[in-house]
């Protein structure tokens, strides 16, 4: 018998792989129902693949370790496969892949549907203890009861999304029988900022070009909507920079032009030729009609102007200031929101520990493991489910 424990999106596909080979397969899920995270990604459509993925994608500590099961099951494949389950999905301009009904249920309930099918035992509610290996294969303690199986898959998730299934559950089973965890971060999460500009911005949106600079140097880019919070800033630009964010200690700061496509000096002409055509203009409108008021007017005062002021006094040097602050809004990062707000865990049981061609085990014959609960992680878009589609089927192929 084949167990895998976690029935969240690798743990589907290593069971209905499991099961094209295999004449028992058991899947364990703790939660009443399986892919329950499934049902909060992409804002509910669930983004379930992207047409660039690629190793260059992903971090951890060895990012080839991806290749394998990428090249093995790649993306035309998991849409192939899809629909071959029924799924029809639709791929926007941006490389994301949906399904065509845009409901995440409708991945989920294929997938159950699958399941069901192919006789796979699914047991929801069953919380997976302990995990010894034996004579013969492997011993599993679900509360008092006790399973015994010849081979298991570890497709048990990260920290990240506690409140829709996250759990270090993974973790304890691989670790109690001599596997290794790096430490863990949130990713794919909200930034906290020096909130002392930001708090009057809590709403607003800017597409902005996004650079994260430890001690100066960069250490992250990206460009896209940022939004503004109470506590610092949110938004597609924001979660992939924010891994980066993550594991450093200090001294970050995040930088962001609010007016990428305009150069600084086009932004001082339009600045100075405002000024000389609409010199009755107080400087609370300064910045009307380039950027969302609130914003501009933040903007303002981040650069010690009044609003009050009358812009035809402004003079050479205060213009300057300005354009520099629209081009380099700097908020100092104070940390991130937690796991339960994150999408994807950072770092986790150290991949050289694991077979890339199989995801078995070095260390323990007839054990695998597969999606998030490696370290290995994606950027936003896709890139997560898709090494959980494709680590669940390299190591479901197990006979």
């Amino acid at each position: 018998m084949i167990a895998v424990i976690g029935g969240g999106a690798s743990g589907l596909m290593a069971a209905l792989t499991a099961a094209e080979h295999n004449d028992e397969v058991v899947l364990l899920e703790r939660q009443p129902r399986v892919g329950r995270k499934l049902l909060s990604t992409g804002n509910g459509r669930c983004n379930l693949s992207n047409i660039n993925a690629a190793p260059q994608k992903y971090h951890g500590a060895d990012v080839q370790f991806v290749q394998p099961a990428l090249a093995a099951f790649g993306v035309p494949d998991t849409i192939e496969y899809f629909r071959g389950l029924g799924l029809l999905t639709v791929c926007e301009a941006d490389g994301r892949i949906y399904p065509w009904s845009n409901q995440a249920g409708s991945v989920v309930d294929v997938l159950r549907l699958a399941a069901a099918g192919r006789g796979i035992s699914l047991r929801t509610d069953c919380q997976v203890t302990a995990l010894r290996q034996t004579a013969a294969g492997f011993a599993l303690e679900l509360g008092e009861q006790r399973l015994l199986a010849d081979k298991v898959i570890v497709c048990s998730g990260g920290l990240a999304g506690g409140k829709v299934g996250g759990s270090g559950s993974g973790y304890a089973l691989l670790q109690g029988l001599g596997h290794t965890c790096t430490r863990l971060y949130p990713s794919l999460v909200q930034l906290k900022t020096d909130n002392t500009f930001v708090r009057a911005l809590k709403g607003v949106r800017a597409d902005a070009r996004v650079t994260l600079l430890k001690q100066g140097t960069p250490v992250a880019k990206n460009s896209g909507e940022v939004q503004f919070t109470e506590y610092g800033v949110s938004g597609p630009a924001i979660f992939d920079i924010s891994r980066a964010a993550a594991v450093s200690s200090g001294g970050i700061l995040l930088s962001l032009d609010l007016l990428p496509e305009i150069t600084e000096p086009e932004l001082i002409f339009l600045l100075q030729q405002r000024q000389r055509i609409l010199p009755q203009l107080q400087s609370s409108d300064f910045l009307t009609g380039m950027l969302h008021n609130r914003l501009g007017q933040t903007l303002l005062r981040y650069v010690g102007i009044g609003l009050n002021t009358g812009i035809s006094g402004l003079v050479e040097g205060q213009l300057r200031r300005i354009a520099y602050a629209v081009k380099h809004f700097e908020l100092a990062v104070t940390g991130t929101l937690g796991f339960d707000n994150a999408q994807v865990t950072a770092g986790g049981i150290k991949t050289e520990e694991f077979n890339p061609q199989t995801l078995e085990s070095r260390l323990i014959p007839g054990l695998y493991a597969a999606g998030e609960v490696l370290d290995i992680d994606g950027d936003c878009g896709g890139y997560n489910l898709q090494w959980a589609w494709a680590s669940g089927r390299l190591a479901g192929r197990i006979q």
